[in-house]
């Protein structure tokens, strides 16, 4: 039986993917391992799925002056030796990685053992940490095409998509309107400012309440410590800190999604076939990269836009009639996008990778 390390982590759609693969991954196989960092939230991800688990040291890659950035390198180092020493105990056959901080020293471990090595990009433009460790890649998959203009022409790069979760896919609209305690006398607009909840969305929603309500039931997954006491119990309003197996029920139930632009959530929308708003995180918050995943999203005609500095309530008003009314636009698209199952096709290029 060849055996497959997975690696990836500090948030969770650095690690999601990487589940939606093991079901494949064990049709074609595979004994799966996976790597990450002591405590991030991979490790209680995974454990919850009998994988078996090896955490190892891990700083943080930063891009802004830090104290901490005087610490990193001690624990990077310690983690590329203990990632060594799986490499050298384990002898994975292949290696397989969605990126993340942690994943770096995985990835020069396996480089140093021979250890045929595929990474996945999630963003439109390559994150730091992959920047690192494309080099040392067999093979490349990557969810935007544009993505293909930067990565290097001598790596092997495949546009694979997203591996989705099949269980996401699978949600049943009636027990999501149940869940959130609406009916079905109107369509419902879903919220989700990614998995730490945004202030910025979180804002936007609540300022325009009042009017969507008019016209939706608000279902509003807006982040740990994020509700607002003093809109319990709003009529067709619900809010949720955070959904795990309800989630593809709620997604189920919603006819439209205001959403950040990580490039993970994006495309389980698109996977759903969902019409979004995509409110794309600042430049001054980030590297810039969900500006670019909404910019791409929109060309598509997956989504509209509204950028930070633009979002007020009657910009948020106007976007949401607009994708009401282009209803039969975007039943078009969707059905013009019916991509190949990338969880499968990802699992496939892993499997004749391996040497």
């Amino acid at each position: 039986m060849k055996k497959i390390l997975l690696t990836g982590g500090g948030t969770a759609g650095h690690v999601t993917p990487n589940i939606a693969l093991i079901p494949h991954l064990r049709e074609l196989g595979f004994e799966i391992n996976y790597m990450g960092s002591y405590d991030g939230i991979e490790r209680k991800l995974i454990e919850e799925l009998g994988i078996p688990y090896f955490g190892i040291d891990s700083g943080k890659l930063r891009r802004y002056l830090s104290i901490q950035n005087l610490k990193d390198p001690i624990h990077i180092l310690h983690g590329l030796n203990e990632a060594k020493k799986y490499m050298k105990l384990e002898k994975p056959d292949i290696v397989f990685s969605k990126g993340g901080f942690v994943a770096v020293p995985v990835i020069f471990a396996a480089s140093d053992y021979h250890i045929p090595i595929v990474l996945h990009e999630s963003d439109l433009t390559p994150g730091l940490a992959n920047k690192l460790c494309i080099p040392k890649a067999k093979k490349i998959c990557y969810n935007f095409p544009e993505t293909k203009d930067f990565l290097p022409k001598n790596i092997e790069s495949i546009h694979t998509g997203l591996p989705v979760r099949a269980e996401l896919l699978a949600g049943d609209a009636a027990r999501g309107r149940e869940l959130c305690g609406f009916t079905e006398d109107k369509p419902v607009l879903m919220v989700i400012g990614g998995s730490l909840g945004s202030v910025v969305v979180n804002e936007a929603i609540r300022n325009a309440l009042p009017d969507i309500l008019k016209e939706y039931q608000v279902v509003h997954v807006c982040g740990n410590g994020k509700l607002d006491e003093g809109l319990v119990g709003t009529p067709g309003y619900k809010q949720f800190e955070y959904l795990n197996e309800e989630l593809a029920h709620v997604f189920a139930a919603a006819d439209i999604i205001v959403s950040r632009a990580g490039a993970n959530v994006i495309h389980e929308i698109l996977a759903l076939n969902k019409p979004s708003i995509l409110i794309p995180l600042d430049k001054n918050a980030s590297r810039g990269d969900q500006i670019l995943n909404a910019e791409s999203f929109e060309k598509r005609g997956f989504s509209k836009v509204i950028r930070e500095a633009d979002l007020t309530k009657e910009a948020l008003l106007q976007t949401i009639h607009e994708i009401a009314g282009n209803k039969a636009h975007f039943d078009r698209i969707f059905e013009e996008d019916q991509a190949e199952n990338a969880a499968r096709l990802v699992a496939e290029i892993i499997a004749s990778t391996v040497r």
